[in-house]
């Protein structure tokens, strides 16, 4: 995740930028990946692409932890109580969707933490992670680490849904056209399938993704004040009505370029260290059992 954090920062400025981000006849204080990377390095240094990384690490690794022990359990719940094929990829969809909201609800205050460091620039309104809790837990209460909650409940669903479900048909149709170097080539395979398949998830459900990050940063209008207009929206239904009405249908993707390229890379490697994970845990099994045969 430290590899794709600058990404991520560049994302959530778009996302929040209510102006377009054309560099025709625009006021927007940003118009473009290169053009936000130079400004962004001009005025807040090379740190500046970092902000947040702290609870984005804590955010991956618990994400990720309750995410895939959430996926093994209700796959291997749907292989004992029913007699559907727990590989299918409607199966897939469906643990994969429910392992998502448990994490979600798990980790949405360090997820609220994370947009707020990004999208803040200078001077800075929190310090540090612990200044962040307190200021908010003070200043807005302890609704304000639950905002977004709705609509990324929403889009997560069908996104990491989407994510398991094309990853295992990806996987097949992988399987299907290179059948005969399919053990040399597992490594690429699940690497390229993982990429694959967060490209696909990230592109149908981004919109939502967008609604929670405009409504992760209410309440946090003084820090945005200077990137250009501030919107205070009332809801997941207002929030899209608003930008509809402002920014239009290219609005709701506003941020999807440097979105897709961290989802590919960050996907990718979740799922080929996933598959290397089990790999490892199966073989030290299997030698295991070997040794109680020998013994």
């Amino acid at each position: 995740d430290a590899w794709v954090s600058p990404l991520d920062v560049i994302k959530i400025r778009f996302q929040l930028q209510i102006e377009s981000l054309s560099s025709h006849g625009t006021q927007g204080k940003y118009h473009g990946i290169l053009q936000a990377v130079g400004l962004i390095l001009r005025e807040e240094g090379l740190p500046g692409f970092w902000k947040g990384h702290v609870p984005a690490q804590l955010l991956s690794v618990s994400y990720g932890a309750v995410q895939f022990v959430s996926f093994e359990m209700l796959t291997e719940l749907f292989h004992v109580s029913t007699s559907l094929d727990p590989r299918s990829p409607a199966v897939h969809f469906l643990c994969g969707g429910l392992a998502a909201c448990s994490a979600t609800l798990a980790v949405q205050p360090l997820d609220t933490l994370r947009t707020r460091f990004a999208a803040q620039g200078e001077p800075k309104v929190y310090r540090n992670l612990r200044n962040a809790i307190f200021t908010m837990f003070r200043t807005e209460g302890p609704v304000a680490f639950y905002r977004g909650l709705f609509p990324t409940l929403l889009a997560v669903f069908p996104y990491a849904g989407l994510q398991f479900s094309s990853y295992n048909l990806l996987k097949r149709t992988w399987n299907l056209v290179l059948l005969k170097d399919q053990t040399q080539k597992d490594s690429l395979r699940n690497l390229l399938c993982g990429s694959g398949a967060g490209v696909i998830s990230k592109t149908v459900t981004y919109p939502f993704d967008l609604f929670k990050k405009r409504l992760q940063v209410g309440g946090f209008e003084q820090a945005r004040a200077h990137f250009g207009k501030v919107r205070t929206y009332h809801g997941l239904v207002d929030c899209a009505c608003q930008i509809w009405k402002e920014e239009g249908f290219r609005g709701f993707f506003k941020g999807l370029a440097p979105s897709l390229l961290k989802a590919a890379f960050s996907t990718g490697l979740t799922f080929f260290s996933y598959e290397l994970f089990c790999s490892l845990m199966l073989s030290a099994k299997k030698a295991k059992k070997r040794k109680r045969k020998e013994d």
